[in-house]
C-alpha cells in the first residue's frame, strides 16, 4: 500500500445527520409549522422522520460496528427551549444521553447547536431575521454548552448560515417563505453572523471545546468567457466569504459539498443549478444524482482548497459530503474519489482533520420529503427498520486502516 493512499494518525472518518431530519416529531419548529400549512412547498411532512430520538442508541452502535470513529448530530433547540425563556432539562439530558452513548462506542461526537430550524415561538418573532435573534442565539448556546460541552468534542454554532437568507427570503423555499424580500433577507445574514460570532464565543468560554461553523461550498467553475453574475448560488458564495472572515477567528472549519457548478459564457450550464426550482424530483441518471445534480465527486477537493484559501492555518473537517442515488456502487464509487480528493489536499499541505458522509441515514430531505437516498443506511418507511448498505462497510473498512485501495473504484 502507497504512503499516498494513507490517512494521517488521529484522522476522524465518520458519518453526519441533523436533528430534525432524523429525530421526528419535533413539532415545536418553524419546519413542522411549514410542512403543514395549505401552501407549503413539501412534498410530505416529515413525521416520525427515522425515530432517532428514539433509536439513538442502536443507531451509535451500528455506526461503530461499521468501524468508523465520529458521529456528527445535532441537537434541536425548540427541544432544549420550548417557550421562550423556558430551558428543559430533561431535553438536555436526553442529548447527554446520546453524547454518553458516543463515548460507550470510542466514538469522537461533533455537535450542531443549529441545523436549519428555529423553535415556533422565535419563528413568531420572525426568526433568523428577529431584531434579537444573536441575544437569543447567545443564550441558548450558552446554556446547552453548559449542560453538555465536557463531553461534545466539536461544536458546530449554525449549519450552511449562508444560504439561510436567500432560502427563506428570497426564493420562499424555506420558513417563513418570503420571496423577494431583501431586506429580510439581508438582516437574517446579519443576524446569522453576529448569532455564530457571539454563539461560538459563548461555547468557548462555558466549555472550551473547539468550535466552528459548517459551509455549503459547491464547486464553481467558470469557463473562459464567463462572466460571474447574480444566480443565488453565486450570491451565497459571496455570503460565504464574509463567514470565511469570521471562521479566520475559529477552531475549524467544516467544509460541505456535493457537486460542482458550471458556468460558461451564456450563463448557468450544469444541471441542478436552478436552487428556486429545489421542490422538482429529478430522475437519476448516469450523469447524474437524485437531487438533479452533476455527479461530480471531485468538487471536495475544490471545496477544501477554497476554504484553506480563505482561512489559512484554520484546520479543516469535512462535515457533509455524499450523494442521494438508487446505486449503491455509485455511492462507493463517489465516496472512493472524494476521499482520493481529500488525499490530495493532504499532500499539498492542507490540514484536513476528518471526512464526515452524508448521511448515516435516509432522511427527510427538506422540501423533497424522504424521495433521495443519501444514507449508508435505509431506514424502512413503516417500521423504521435499519437496513445498512455495502457503502457503510466499505467505508468501515477505509477508516479501520485509515487507506484506500490501490485502484479506484469505478461505477
Amino acid at each position: 500500500m502507497r504512503d499516498a493512499l494513507r490517512f494521517p494518525d488521529g484522522f476522524l472518518f465518520g458519518a453526519s445527520i441533523s436533528a430534525y431530519q432524523t429525530e421526528g416529531g419535533n413539532s415545536n419548529t418553524d419546519w413542522w409549522w411549514w410542512e403543514h400549512i395549505a401552501a407549503t412547498p413539501c412534498s410530505e411532512p416529515s413525521g416520525d422522520a427515522c425515530d432517532f430520538y428514539h433509536r439513538y442508541r442502536e443507531d451509535i452502535a451500528m455506526l461503530a460496528g461499521f468501524g468508523l470513529n465520529c458521529f456528527r448530530f445535532g441537537i434541536e433547540w425548540a427541544r432544549i427551549e420550548p417557550a421562550e425563556g423556558e430551558f428543559s432539562r430533561a431535553a438536555l439530558a436526553h442529548y447527554r444521553l446520546i453524547l454518553d452513548a458516543c463515548h460507550e462506542h470510542g466514538i469522537t461526537p461533533l455537535v450542531t447547536f443549529d441545523h436549519f430550524t428555529v423553535p415556533r415561538w422565535l419563528h413568531e418573532h420572525g426568526g433568523f431575521a428577529a431584531e434579537n435573534f444573536p441575544a437569543l442565539f447567545e443564550r441558548y448556546c450558552a446554556r446547552a454548552a453548559e449542560a453538555l460541552g465536557d463531553r461534545i468534542a466539536y461544536a458546530c454554532t449554525i449549519n450552511e448560515p449562508q444560504g439561510l437568507g436567500s432560502s427563506g427570503w428570497l426564493l420562499g423555499i424555506n420558513p417563513p417563505g418570503h420571496t423577494d424580500d431583501r431586506e429580510g433577507a439581508q438582516r437574517a445574514v446579519d443576524n446569522l453572523l453576529e448569532g455564530h460570532r457571539r454563539g461560538a464565543a459563548a461555547i468557548r468560554s462555558r466549555a472550551g471545546i473547539p468550535t466552528g461553523i459548517t459551509l455549503a461550498l459547491p464547486d464553481l467553475q467558470y469557463e473562459d468567457g464567463a462572466q460571474p453574475g447574480s444566480s443565488s448560488l453565486e450570491l451565497e458564495s459571496r455570503v460565504s466569504d464574509w463567514f470565511f472572515e469570521l471562521a479566520r477567528q475559529d477552531d475549524f472549519v467544516g467544509v460541505q459539498t456535493y457537486t460542482r457548478f458550471r458556468y460558461g459564457p451564456e450563463g448557468p450550464r450544469s444541471p441542478g443549478h436552478d436552487w428556486s426550482d429545489s421542490t422538482r424530483y429529478l430522475v437519476e441518471t448516469d450523469e447524474t444524482t437524485q437531487m438533479g445534480y452533476e455527479y461530480y465527486p471531485r468538487a471536495i477537493g475544490g471545496a477544501i482548497r477554497r476554504a484553506q484559501r480563505s482561512c489559512p492555518g484554520v484546520p479543516i473537517l469535512v462535515t457533509e459530503n455524499g450523494i442521494a442515488t438508487s446505486n449503491d456502487e455509485k455511492r462507493i464509487a463517489y465516496i472512493d474519489t472524494a476521499l482520493r480528493e481529500v488525499l490530495a489536499c493532504l499532500a499539498e499541505g492542507i490540514d484536513v482533520r476528518g471526512y464526515l458522509y452524508w448521511s448515516l441515514l435516509d432522511n427527510f430531505e427538506w422540501a423533497l420529503g424522504y424521495a433521495p437516498t443519501f444514507g449508508l443506511v435505509a431506514v424502512d418507511r413503516q417500521n423504521f427498520t435499519r437496513h445498512p448498505r455495502p457503502s457503510a462497510s466499505w467505508l468501515g473498512t477505509v477508516a479501520r486502516a485509515r487507506a484506500l485501495s490501490g485502484v479506484a473504484e469505478s461505477v
